[in-house]
Order: C-alpha cells, then structure tokens, then sequence
C-alpha cells in the first residue's frame, strides 16, 4: 500500500509538470519593445550602420534594457521587429523572440524559458524521482531474475526490461537536473554558458548572478509552499532582471532604487534605470551577497563602448 501510494504521487507530480512544460505557451516581449510604425519606416529608410543604431538607440531609450550586441549595437531582431529584452533570443524553430530564452526543447516540442522554466526543472526532478522509485523497488526482483528464483514465465523479461529503463533513464536525468541545477544557483541560461550576455561596460559571464538565494527566488519565487508545485511563481515579469554589473557603466549616472552608486555600503554596482517593481526588491535586501562582493576588485578603469554598428542576433 505504501509503495503503491508513493508511487501515484511520483507518477502524478510527473505527469502534471511535463504537461505544463508542454503546453504553457513561451512568453514573448511585450509591445512596448516592438519598434513604432515611424520606427521601422525610419529603420527601412537608413542604411546599415550608425544611422540605423541611431534609430534603435532612441527606440531603446527608455527600455531597461542592458546588453548589447559582441559589437556593441543595440539587440534587434530584424524577423519580429523589435528591441531584444535582456536574455530574450529568437528561436529559429518557433520563429519568435521567447523571453529568458533556455534552450528549444524536442522531448517537450516547446521552447523553454521564462514562461515554463520552473516547471521544466521540476519536469526533471519528479522524472528522476519516478525512474530511482521503480528502480529500487524492481530491485530485489530483478536479483532474482538472474538467480533464478522467479517463476518460469514471460513477466520476468518484462522485470528485466523495466529495471533497465528505469536505471538508464535516472543515469542520463540525473546529469541533466544537476546541470540545470547549477545553472539556477549561477542565475545562467544554457545559451548565456555558451555566449556570456555582454553589457555595455563589458563581457560579464555572472553579471545576472546575485547569490544563491536570490538567484533561486528568481526560479522558484518567494512563497516556499509553491517551490514543489508545478504552479508558476517566478519572480518578474521575463523582460527586465536585476543584474549586478561589475564595472561601472560611464554612460550611467545613477543605480535603481535610490542608492549611490559610489556608496561604500555596497560591493557592486546596478544599471540606473529602474527595474520593474517586481524584481527591485532582490536587489535592495539587506544581506550582501558575497558571490557578488568578490568582484568588487575587478577592473576599476572603466572601459568605453566600442563604435556602434548594426548586428543581428539570433
């Protein structure tokens, strides 16, 4: 009865996270990103380079965005027309910019991102879950399938057979959550560990890192009760994140919330357009995060922008 039970809550939890990985839609940016209809008229009209970056630049403005292109061009994506959020990309298989892109996922036929990461997470943990259960507890079985000790009849393959699965299945999703699990208490993407996200003062690999525990309430959201839920309690709104810039951008005078940018509180330094309301408050706890304070000492000249040139990302 035990077993029984433990197992229907296994399968259960299972099923219902891959079913809202499957079928929770991808987040894609909101209007206020897409470019006006004077914008792309005026984007049309000029040629490629400065004049066009001139443009996306007053396009941007007043968009809390923070990264750039590797030449340092605003992100625009030429198919949707729209100025890319940070960690926003555009997936060739839906052909549309999905927010906090992750990855395309074939098992799920769906992007992951904002919209479905947790979900996908916990996809993978009650998955591994499921697969060790029926493992362990087909266990003592499968010894006595080659010890023969069970009855001579076609089940025993079937025992054999379900033993492997499970095994290998729990071997590979193993690898797999640990990896994503890493990626979490990074605050990474799987794009963002092959081509780290450029802000305007540098390359920054960790630039959206603020510690572990904000790093995971980003994912997971604030209220624990919902942590093991496939409900969605993601912090944001998937176009703006706090970052934590390691060198000062010379082109920004002030940091979000008020704080002083040259304040000797502080070990780091935050973009100075206002965050949304939903995520300003990860960046004005009182603890300082000492992933973050570590970097403190790194590169004290500020580097200037590199020349403005039109490139587009996918």
């Amino acid at each position: 009865v035990v077993c029984l039970v433990a197992y229907h809550i296994f399968f259960m939890l299972f099923v219902w996270s891959y079913w809202k990985t499957i079928f929770t839609l991808p987040m894609n940016p909101s209007k206020e990103f897409h470019l006006s209809y004077s914008d792309k008229e005026s984007l049309e009209r000029e040629p490629r380079g400065e004049s066009q970056q001139e443009v996306l630049r007053r396009a941007a403005k007043d968009l809390p965005i923070y990264t750039r292109t590797m030449s340092g061009a605003i992100r625009y994506c030429d198919r949707c027309h729209l100025v890319k959020p940070d960690r926003c990309h555009h997936c060739s298989v839906c052909d549309k910019c999905i927010l906090k892109m992750d990855h395309h996922c074939p098992w799920v036929n769906n992007c992951v991102g904002f919209s479905n990461y947790k979900f996908f997470l916990l996809f993978l943990a009650y998955s591994l879950l499921y697969c060790l259960f029926i493992a362990a507890t087909d266990l003592q079985y499968f010894i006595k399938f080659w010890t023969n000790g069970l009855p001579d009849t076609q089940a025993k393959f079937h025992i054999m057979f379900l033993f492997f699965a499970a095994a290998m299945f729990s071997v590979s999703l193993s690898s797999l959550f640990g990896y994503h699990c890493w990626l979490v208490s990074k605050n990474k993407s799987t794009l963002e560990v092959f081509r780290a996200p450029i802000f305007r003062h540098r390359t920054d690999k960790n630039g959206f890192s603020l510690g572990f525990s904000k790093n995971l309430r980003q994912v997971f959201g604030d209220e624990k009760k919902y942590w093991l839920l496939p409900v969605f309690s993601s912090l944001g709104d998937g176009c703006s994140f706090p970052t934590c810039l390691v060198n000062q951008d010379p082109e920004l005078a002030s940091t979000p919330g008020g704080l002083n940018s040259t304040s000797k509180s502080e070990n780091h330094l935050f973009p100075a357009k206002p965050l949304r309301d939903s995520q300003s408050h990860l960046l004005t706890d009182a603890p300082s995060w000492p992933e973050t304070a570590a970097k403190a000492d790194k590169g004290k000249v500020g580097m200037s922008n590199p020349a403005l040139t039109m490139e587009n990302e996918t």
